[in-house]
C-alpha cells in the first residue's frame, strides 16, 4: 500500500518568509455530486506556531479519510486556526452559471466570511480571478499543503452534514448515505421518485433520466 503523502507546511513557510502574514487556503467539495450544493472553506492556520504541524499531524485530503477522522480534525482546526469561512453555491447556481463559476462563487463567499484579509490564497486547483489577491492554483494541492487539506476537511464535514438534513428534507434518495454522488442506490431512486428541488438537472445522468421520464 502507498503511503498517503502528508501534506505539509512548506508553501505556507515560503509565503511566510516572503512576508506575507495571513495566508488562507481554500478547497471545495461536492463538484461531482448530482445534487446538492458545492461547499468550500477558507482555513488561515497560525503559521507563527512552532507547534502547528504536530497539532495538525493528522490532517490530509479529505477524500483519504474516514468521516469519523474527518469529524474529529474539522473541530482540531476550527480550534487551532486564526480564522474560518464557508461558502457554498446551490444545484441551480451549478445548472445556471456552470460548475467552474459555481465553484467560484462558493470560494469567494468563503473568503467573505473571513474577518481577517488573507495576503496570499493557496487553492486547490481552481483560480480565482477577479479576487485582487496574490494566488497560487495547485493541482493536488489538497495532498501536499496544510492550509489546503484543512480547507477540504472543514467543507466535506459541513456539506456531509447539509446533505444529512437534506436526507430529511427530501427522503427516499439516500442523501445521508452517499451525498448526493452518483452511486448505484442513488441511480435507483432517480429512477423510481424523479428528481428533487437539489439535483443538478445539467448533469448527464439527470438529463438521461429527464428523457426517459417524458
Amino acid at each position: 500500500m502507498r503511503q498517503t503523502p502528508r501534506p505539509d507546511l512548506q508553501y505556507e513557510e515560503r509565503l511566510r518568509l516572503g512576508g506575507a502574514r495571513y495566508v488562507a487556503g481554500l478547497d471545495e467539495v461536492g463538484r461531482g455530486a448530482w445534487a446538492g450544493p458545492v461547499v468550500a472553506a477558507a482555513v488561515i492556520l497560525p503559521l507563527d506556531r512552532h507547534d502547528l504541524a504536530d497539532r495538525l499531524d493528522g490532517v490530509r485530503d479529505s477524500k483519504v479519510m474516514t468521516s469519523a477522522q474527518r469529524e474529529l480534525w474539522a473541530e482540531q482546526i476550527r480550534l487551532v486556526s486564526l480564522a474560518f469561512g464557508l461558502g457554498s453555491a446551490s444545484s441551480q447556481e451549478v445548472d445556471t452559471a456552470g460548475l467552474i463559476e459555481a465553484t467560484r462563487r462558493a470560494m469567494r463567499r468563503a473568503l467573505e466570511q473571513i474577518p481577517l484579509s488573507p495576503d496570499y490564497l493557496l487553492i486547490d486547483h481552481i483560480g480565482l480571478p477577479g479576487i485582487p489577491l496574490p494566488q497560487t492554483a495547485l493541482t493536488r494541492g489538497d495532498s501536499m499543503v496544510l492550509s489546503i487539506a484543512a480547507s477540504s476537511i472543514v467543507a466535506k464535514v459541513a456539506r456531509d452534514r447539509l446533505m444529512a438534513c437534506m436526507s430529511q428534507a427530501y427522503p427516499g434518495y439516500g442523501f445521508g448515505n452517499h451525498m448526493g454522488y452518483g452511486t448505484f442506490e442513488h441511480r435507483r431512486a432517480l429512477q423510481r421518485l424523479g428528481a428533487c428541488p437539489i439535483h443538478r438537472l445539467s448533469y448527464a445522468p439527470l438529463k438521461t433520466l429527464a428523457r426517459h421520464h417524458h
